[in-house]
């Protein structure tokens, strides 16, 4: 099966086994490397686009880029991974755990060039935020601001971002979507000292990158996308940032190799344009328990590969629902391996295509493959989003960290067998349905947060 362009960020071959997760082969004594934190006030203020269009500035010029992405997030990541040439890891200072963090950062650091992070949602948004993670991480700031719309409230909105809460070790701001070099020069000159000015973007909405209703059009959706980011390299590459930022020093952290309690073990993974939300980690993670990975397509093949487990990612079923629901032989096959007793792990996507039945957004309904009784139902607006951790019944008692973020809900006589719990107090915990050796929830589990409860889904 040919694998999409953004997919293959994963750095993945059909078939595969790995020894160990990326973190955890021993490192040798790290070098101070060029890195950036890109921030912005807000969503939707051209981060991703201008995180992505360095990457790619750097690359074509020769250098190893590796980029991270703060937060849970699977979208971004197929951008930046097509930008840089290299798969995308998570930095979640709850998901992932620092730890977890520095020896990925570490371990990038042996042979990067340049790293870059790009953050989520708004600078000090979250808890944590980016800016917790630039703090712990020593990384200077860019914060990326559109300043269409203003004058020298730029500089106000510059200096409140750059002082609120601890220092960080650098603030430097790029102004985005500026009308002309006049305005530019009154945004720069609008700044305080201590804040470096990065340079100014021109308005150029045949570079902006298309949304929907989960985020980003992921890389292999935009057939133009090399030329709208190298659109945007050959902007940036006249600006102050053009030049590699300071060099910052991550310490060695090893991580403890896992047990192969996967061993001898075949995991079939759907990936395909309907099932595409898998974190590079996760891969890593079950070759590192000794498993192999191969992959099908539920909306192409017409059957499951040889494997002892199955493991549906999220993705987009309501947009192909129609074409699911056409592949009788996979909804055949997969029914099948649940009556053989094939352990089977479904997150949020995943999970929707074993209901009964699924109600896309213009409310037409699909027959699904009918392992979970129950209808799920797009919706209009955000049904729910944020961090989960899943602690389930006869598995090791610390819980696997992930997050949520679904536009559907489940309509559904089953019980679940446990409810995941948020770390915030008022967070809502989702559903986590068992029917025989099947695991379903909307919640994206992050694998190297707990790899012995992952090795027990999977039957290891």
């Amino acid at each position: 099966m040919a694998m999409p362009p953004c997919l293959a960020g994963l750095d993945m071959p059909p078939e595969s086994t790995h020894s160990s997760a990326s973190p955890a082969i021993a490192l040798r004594q790290t070098r101070p490397v060029p890195a950036l934190l890109v921030a912005a006030p807000a969503s939707g203020q051209g981060k991703t686009t201008v995180t992505a269009a360095l990457a790619r500035l750097h690359a074509r010029q020769g250098r190893t880029v590796r980029v991270f992405k703060v937060g849970p997030d699977f979208l971004d990541p197929t951008l930046l991974a097509a930008a840089s040439g290299a798969p995308v890891h998570s930095i979640d200072l709850w998901m992932t755990g620092e730890a977890d963090a520095r020896a990925r950062l570490a371990e990038a650091a042996q042979t990067a060039d340049l790293i870059l992070v790009e953050g989520v949602m708004g600078l000090h948004d979250g808890t944590p935020s980016s800016a917790d993670v630039a703090r712990v991480f020593g990384l200077p700031v860019l914060t990326v601001i559109d300043a269409g719309a203003m004058a020298q409230t730029f500089g106000a909105l510059a200096h409140g971002l750059a002082t609120y809460g601890a220092p960080f070790h650098a603030m430097h701001v790029l102004a985005n979507g500026v009308g002309s070099p006049r305005h530019a020069d009154m945004l720069r000159a609008s700044l305080p000292p201590a804040i470096h000015w990065a340079g100014a973007l021109a308005r150029d909405a045949s570079a902006a990158l298309p949304e929907r209703h989960l985020g980003l059009f992921s890389a292999d959706e935009l057939p133009d996308l090399t030329a709208r980011l190298d659109r945007l390299a050959d902007a940036l590459a006249a600006l102050p940032l053009s030049h590699l930022p300071e060099r910052i020093a991550f310490p060695e952290t090893p991580s403890p190799q896992l047990p192969r309690l996967l061993a001898g073990k075949r995991i079939a993974i759907a990936r395909d344009d309907a099932f595409r939300f898998i974190y590079p980690a996760n891969v890593e993670t079950l070759g590192a328990l000794g498993a192999h990975v191969t992959w099908f397509s539920p909306l192409r093949d017409s059957a499951i590969p040889p494997c002892d487990a199955l493991w549906l990612p999220g993705g987009y079923p309501e947009l192909h629902a129609a074409a699911l629901a056409s592949n009788v032989p996979m909804c055949n096959a997969i029914r099948a391996a649940h009556a053989q007793g094939l352990p089977i792990l479904a997150e949020c996507g995943g999970m929707m295509t074993l209901f009964d039945t699924l109600v896309d957004k213009e409310g037409q309904a699909h027959r699904m493959a009918g392992l979970l009784p129950g209808t799920v139902t797009m919706q209009r607006r955000l049904a729910a989003i944020g961090h989960q951790a899943v602690t389930l019944p006869g598995m090791p008692r610390e819980p696997i960290r992930g997050h949520t973020f679904h536009y559907s809900t489940t309509d559904s006589p089953l019980e679940p067998v446990v409810r995941a719990e948020s770390p915030h107090h008022d967070g809502m915990g989702e559903a986590v349905y068992q029917t025989g050796a099947l695991t379903a929830s909307y919640v994206h589990l992050y694998f190297p947060s707990n790899p012995p409860a992952i090795a027990a889904l999977f039957g290891g």
